[in-house]
């Protein structure tokens, strides 16, 4: 995944295509684009789509602009006719930045009402508004959520309720933050979250590969 931030890039989609090169096959790739200028981000995800990224990722804290605000929806409008996903970042800020752009209500919610046909990724699980993250969630069905930046002992009890529903089993998504978070560690306690095989298969790998078209 790409990583951008509105002083400049942190790590560019060419060192993620890259990266992808080596490993064809086994990875895909997710773009960041320059949200200041609008049209240039629409040009570049429209130049990354062909090389074969399969999303694109803001994080909302890092622009201080929740996605609700008017530089994201030209790149809304891209990623729904483009059919690429859209994954973002919701619930509090990691660093000491401020968090009212991560509420999954209103923002994301917003957002789903203007573009159901935009595939929106909901990461970090929402916390400390994970109820409203699952309220948006069981509301639109385009809307999902990944476990990014939560080890297994951290998810919310709300999410995982959600999760053994008959809707939620097939809306929320494995997800470690690597490198910040390993896989092994953040799958430790995956046996007591009480899943059935179905669920399990679906939250590790079914959901991620049917929502990015895997």
């Amino acid at each position: 995944m790409a990583f951008a931030r509105g002083r400049g890039e942190l790590i560019c989609n060419g060192e993620v295509a890259g990266w992808v090169g080596k490993h064809p096959g086994r990875f895909r790739a997710l773009a960041v684009v320059d949200l200041d200028g609008p049209m240039q981000a629409v040009r570049e995800l429209r130049r990354v789509h062909d090389d074969g990224f399969v999303g694109l990722c803001v994080v909302p804290w890092l622009w201080i602009a929740s996605p609700t605000d008017r530089r994201y929806y030209p790149v809304f409008a891209a990623c729904v006719q483009l059919d690429v996903r859209f994954c973002t970042q919701v619930g509090h800020a990691g660093p000491l930045r401020p968090s009212e752009t991560g509420r999954p209500i209103p923002y994301s919610v917003q957002v789903a009402i203007d573009f159901p046909e935009l595939t929106i990724v909901c990461g970090h699980v929402g916390y400390p508004w994970t109820a409203g993250m699952v309220a948006v969630a069981c509301k639109h069905d385009n809307v999902y959520v990944d476990t990014s930046a939560y080890t297994t002992t951290r998810l919310r009890r709300e999410l995982i309720a959600y999760m053994k529903t008959r809707s939620g089993r097939r809306k929320v998504m494995f997800g470690t933050d690597y490198p910040m978070i390993l896989p092994a560690h953040a799958l430790d306690g995956l046996d007591d979250l009480g899943l059935d095989a179905e669920t399990r298969a679906l939250y590790l790998a079914g959901n991620a590969r049917r929502v990015f078209g895997l």
